[in-house]
């Protein structure tokens, strides 16, 4: 039950409205809420113990009618209060004053319940709240590239959760993307997108400059200081910088305009290579490349051995290896498959895939 009651709160609209919450109580230090509430109880609490000792004789008063009596004033401030409750002058005073302070107790409360889901709503829209996602993935920055590849994970198998950050006035991704305004650099901003709890990271340089490319580097530096184990993919304008970008302890590193060169190149050279790759790298209609972890069943046989399950049992071709953060392209057939390894392969789709998936389950359950 409280599992069940954790993961009800740990749904990212509700974690929103706590972010929200705080973020009021520090802006006012909690003394504006704090005085209301505490003047309404004592109010209520007053009114009471005047009707209970009032209304009844010494010898009846007891906790059970304090609280029958608090119960009364408070349904009397909301309107709903029983008016035969009492019948003697000090409870016909209290209860008017009741009802005439009860509209404007109450006003204010809903007024300040209003305002703040105005506000809720106006930073929302503005890119100013927080995402609450878990196991999501930040881009950082906003270029024709950072499009694209939102159009991408949009149509993947997967189904991520998106948060952009980027100085924009508004959501450049548009609809289904959460957008946080502010400074991929900025560590409030990147709390702010869920970096801790987020799956990865995507740093887009905002222009072609070496500045853009400085700036990322300082995006990549708040990252690691914040989440150091969010995988970091960086796209990267000069090649000559990718070696700064390494000492800052990215994980992943794409040149563009170098891997467009060299496309080409080989496009030009064997033709339907350009379709190929475009084919593999999209979440479209085709076969997409996947990395999955190697199931427990397949650890210790042949990379030959392993490739040809993979073929049978799920129409899947293996192109590599991964071993110690190492990937091994079109590995030797007497490699034996140890303990971690991943293995990068083709499928047509997740689904093919759902049997190893099942076993990691009942790995994981076992």
């Amino acid at each position: 039950m409280r599992r069940r009651l954790l993961n009800f709160f740990a749904v990212p609209f509700f974690r929103r409205i706590a972010w929200h919450v705080r973020r009021v109580t520090r802006q006012f230090e909690g003394k504006v809420t704090g005085k209301m509430i505490l003047g309404l109880v004592v109010i209520l609490a007053g009114a009471a113990a005047v009707v209970t000792l009032t209304e009844n004789e010494i010898t009846d008063v007891t906790p059970r009618r304090y609280f029958a009596s608090f119960y009364w004033a408070v349904t009397t401030v909301m309107g709903q209060g029983q008016s035969d409750f009492v019948s003697g002058p000090w409870g016909w005073i209290t209860s008017w004053m009741l009802n005439l302070f009860g509209v404007a107790i109450v006003a204010t409360i809903t007024g300040v319940l209003v305002g703040f889901v105005i506000d809720l709503l106006l930073k929302e829209g503005q890119g100013m709240g927080s995402a609450g996602f878990n196991d999501h993935v930040v881009v950082c920055g906003w270029n024709s590239t950072a499009r694209e590849l939102i159009d991408e994970l949009r149509s993947d198998d997967y189904a991520v959760r998106v948060v952009v950050v980027d100085a924009a006035e508004r959501n450049p991704a548009g609809d289904g993307v959460y957008f946080v305004r502010g400074d991929g650099a900025n560590e409030d901003d990147l709390k702010r997108a869920g970096i801790d709890c987020a799956r990865a990271a995507i740093i887009c340089p905002r222009d072609g400059t070496d500045d853009a490319d400085m700036h990322s580097i300082l995006t990549v530096l708040a990252i690691e200081a914040l989440a150091p184990d969010v995988r970091t993919v960086v796209e990267v304008n000069n090649p000559k910088h990718v070696s700064h970008f390494k000492r800052a302890d990215v994980d992943e590193v794409l040149v563009t305009s170098k891997l467009a060169s060299r496309l080409l190149a080989r496009t030009a050279l064997y033709p339907g290579l350009g379709d190929l790759v475009t084919d593999m790298v999209s979440g479209g209609h085709g076969s997409e490349l996947y990395r999955i972890r190697v199931p427990a069943s397949m650890i210790g046989t042949s990379v030959l051995e392993a490739s040809q399950r993979l073929k049978q049992e799920n129409d899947a071709t293996l192109l590599a290896l991964a071993r110690d953060g190492n990937i091994m392209t079109n590995p030797g057939p007497g490699i034996l498959i140890a303990p971690g390894d991943e293995v990068v392969v083709i499928a047509e789709d997740l689904e093919k895939l759902s049997s190893i998936s099942e076993e990691h389950e009942q790995e994981a359950a076992s």
